[in-house]
């Protein structure tokens, strides 16, 4: 008689070079989208249009991603994820060298349109990249590796950018952008490693996603995100007039200011991966109470030098700790069947958020002034709160 000792298989190593390079592409993306934030006043000086309409350079690009991210997912789903990084990349630096070569308002907005097409569906490829990569387990530790990208986007894209664009102008900053990314096409093909993608046929069907166990939950965690992020670029988007019209702080401090607010986000991604992540519901509720607070000091004290940049400091911190978790929840929501297709229903939740913000930002940015910005995120904020207590209480209540 023989006894059957089961077989233990290890853990795959953690594939640290691919989530970096991975983490690298993010990094140019989200560049890519927020450059305009710090570049805002300069731009509207040369193209000769307000701030505002600047300010929807941002509305145009991520409302493409929410129009187009899903039929241009569809269309793309039999290419290999890693070929369809390489393209979308390609496309994004395309795009940024058009900007810089525009010449006037109404092609910047079109460059921006192809600009906002690629990066949907760069995104709709990414947000589950991750997934194939690592197992269950691995989750959350591969996805914070991989959203630092976004993170160090605040921390050194935005304001590098911003200072290159002030000292030799924002033509050349986006030029610049447009090199790299290209570089960064270049890494992801030969350093990312391929997956198998579409485990199974839900996400060729979307009748089939639809009667998944899992839609539900992973559309109730797609409108909490656009909640909070119409919040969040509501005000962001208008960050650097904010910074000097409000709060009284000289143009030259846009970049230092910039760069303070993407180190806090780098501390909260930090804490979202080692503290906030333990529980990952209470730290939501935790890093979108916190969030509201920092605007909500800024708003309160602008011209309270220590209140508002303390304000400022932990606003950043409080948000840079939400992309991550929010992702995080959304991978662990969503079965395997259907990661991909959630993944491109966050994208559309996400830019949907970053597009209606601008947009509304820009709206009441003539009615209620600049000042009251931070007010309608705090008002929005509270709102995605509640809902997701809400549902945290009732999924327990159901078990």
């Amino acid at each position: 008689m023989t006894s059957s000792i089961p077989t233990v298989h290890p853990a795959p190593p953690f594939p640290w070079l691919g989530l970096i390079t991975l983490a690298a592409a993010v990094f140019l993306s989200v560049t890519i989208e927020m450059l305009p934030t710090g570049l805002l006043p300069d731009m509207s000086r040369e193209l000769g249009v307000g701030e505002p309409l600047v300010g929807l350079l941002v509305t145009v690009f991520a409302g493409t991603v929410v129009v187009l991210t899903v039929p241009l997912s569809s269309l793309t789903k039999r290419v290999g994820r890693r070929r369809l990084i390489v393209i979308t990349l390609a496309v994004l630096a395309l795009s940024c060298v058009l900007t810089a070569l525009a010449p006037n308002y109404a092609t910047v907005l079109a460059t921006r349109v192809l600009g906002g097409a690629a990066h949907g569906v760069f995104w709709s490829v990414v947000g589950a990249y991750a997934g194939h990569l690592v197992p269950k387990e691995q989750l959350a530790r591969a996805v914070s590796l991989t959203v630092a990208g976004g993170s160090a986007a605040f921390v050194l894209g935005v304001p590098l950018g911003t200072a290159l664009g002030q000292a030799l102008g924002w033509r050349t900053a986006f030029a610049a952008m447009g090199a790299l990314t290209l570089l960064g096409a270049l890494l992801v093909w030969r350093f990312l490693p391929p997956v198998r993608h579409h485990a199974g046929e839900a996400d060729a069907a979307p009748v089939r996603v639809r009667k998944d166990p899992t839609f539900v939950p992973v559309i109730v965690v797609c409108l909490i995100t656009a909640t909070a992020m119409i919040g969040m670029y509501s005000f962001y988007t208008y960050v650097a007039p904010y910074m000097t019209d409000v709060m009284g702080l000289p143009s030259s401090s846009i970049s230092p200011m910039l760069l303070a607010y993407g180190i806090a986000g780098a501390v909260g991604l930090v804490l979202a991966g080692v503290v906030l992540g333990r529980r990952p519901t209470i730290g939501l509720v935790v890093a979108m109470v916190a969030t509201a607070i920092g605007a909500a000091g800024l708003a309160a004290f602008p011209e309270v030098p220590v209140v508002s940049i303390a304000a400022f400091l932990l606003f950043g911190t409080a948000f840079g700790a939400l992309p991550t978790m929010l992702n995080t929840r959304l991978l662990h929501s969503a079965s395997a069947k259907i990661r991909d297709a959630a993944a491109s229903f966050y994208t559309t939740a996400f830019n949907t958020g970053i597009g209606g913000g601008a947009l509304l930002g820009a709206a009441l940015y003539g009615v209620i002034g600049l000042a009251a910005l931070p007010w309608v995120l705090v008002g929005l904020f509270a709102c995605a709160t509640t809902a997701l207590v809400w549902t945290a209480l009732v999924n327990r209540a159901g078990r």
